[in-house]
Formats: C-alpha cells, sequence, structure tokens
C-alpha cells in the first residue's frame, strides 16, 4: 500500500544508545513546516500523487505561476518539492500537515538525497583503484589508471570503461534503513545508518519498497 513520505532536512550524525548500552550510528532528520500542496488523481492528471512541499519561501523570490500554485493549495510559498506516488486511499487534501509521527519506531524506510560532490577525482579515490607500483620504473604516475585499450584490435577504449572524471553529486537513494526514534515535539527522525547529502542539505523519506509495510498503513 503506497503512502507519502516526507522531505526532511539533514542535520548531521551522531549516536544513541539501547537498552543494553551498545551504541547505534544514526542520522538525525528534520522536519520543518512540511504540507501537502498538490493532491493529483488519476482523473484530473492520470494517477494518483501527492506533491509535497518544505520550508517556508519569501513571496517575493516565488514566480508568478509557483505564488499562483501555492495561494490554490491555501499554504505559504515552500523552498523544496517533491512528488510520492500514493494509492487513492492514501491522497490528502492541499494544506494537510505532515509531522514525523508519518512513520513510527522501528519500522524500514528508504532515503534518497543527492550525494556530496567531489569534482573532478582520480580513478584511485573514485574506483577504489590500487595505483601504479612505488618503484621499479614508474616515475610520475603512481597514482595514474594505467591502460586503458587494447591493440589495433579494437583500436579504442570501450564505453564505460572506468577512469578518472566527475564524481559525486548524484542521485542515490540508501535502502532499508530502520528508523530508531522518533522526537515529536523537536520534528526530528532518527535513523540507523548514513543517508546521501551533506549536511543541510534535503532528502526524501518513505516507506521501504523492499521491507513489509508499517502497521499503521495496512
Amino acid at each position: 500500500m503506497k503512502r507519502s513520505g516526507l522531505l526532511a532536512k539533514k542535520v548531521g550524525m551522531t549516536r544513541v544508545f539501547d537498552e543494553n548500552g551498545r551504541h547505534i550510528p544514526v542520522t538525525v532528520l528534520e522536519v520543518e513546516n512540511c504540507q501537502v500542496t498538490q493532491k493529483k488523481t488519476t482523473e484530473s492528471d492520470g494517477y494518483n500523487a501527492v506533491q509535497i512541499g518544505m520550508g517556508n519561501k519569501k513571496a517575493s523570490r516565488v514566480t508568478k505561476s509557483l505564488a499562483g500554485h501555492f495561494a490554490k493549495a491555501k499554504v505559504e510559498p515552500k523552498q523544496y518539492l517533491a512528488e510520492f506516488r500514493v494509492d487513492e486511499e492514501n491522497l490528502m487534501e492541499a494544506g494537510t500537515e505532515l509531522k514525523v509521527d508519518t512513520f513510527s519506531e522501528g519500522q524500514w524506510v528508504d532515503v534518497t538525497g543527492v550525494t556530496v560532490g567531489k569534482g573532478f577525482a582520480g580513478a584511485m579515490k573514485r574506483h577504489n583503484f590500487g595505483g601504479l607500483r612505488a618503484t621499479h620504473g614508474v616515475s610520475i604516475s603512481h597514482r595514474s589508471h594505467g591502460s586503458t585499450g587494447q591493440c589495433q584490435d579494437p583500436g579504442r577504449v570501450f564505453k564505460n570503461k572506468k577512469m578518472a572524471g566527475h564524481m559525486g553529486a548524484r542521485q542515490r537513494t540508501m535502502q532499508n534503513l530502520k528508523v530508531v526514534s522518533i522526537d515529536l515535539e523537536n520534528n526530528l527522525i532518527l535513523v540507523k545508518g548514513a543517508v546521501p547529502g551533506s549536511k543541510n542539505s534535503v532528502v526524501s523519506v518513505f516507506d521501504a519498497v523492499k521491507k513489509p509495510a508499517p502497521k499503521p498503513a495496512q
């Protein structure tokens, strides 16, 4: 049963302790001013989905088209928007506020974000290559990726060859992360493990697709 997820800000990482004193590495996600900005139905749009907005934005910083979009939903202009496909029974009206209690402790979630950009990186950093030897005739090129092709046949470098290039700044999803704790008072979700993105980046949190649906959603 598909239901809506949340937009959250990645605050950073810390650790908490369980009842046995073992420490659990967690990522702290903060949900602030998360509201439904649009309801899409099969009749009007061809599919069922809800558009979620998070973080308030100055009205002077919003385009006229978006200003009208938010005015129609009767919500303040939002800084970030995301869309989640849902089942018909999980559709919500525009203006509905979403809080961290959308999820429950112990359930599994998937988190999508944009990884930290590393710029142009060499083959050793980008693909974990071992590099060339430190001696025996190797000069200057210790961190190079070595040979990349063949001789006269086929006489070219194959596509998708692992080489130096742009690293990071790609959308990635971490699957099957466990919700360790929910702090309703401070609007925080503590998720076990790491999630993509740098501090203060915005991520999407939704029910894990490879795990059973949580009890409230069944």
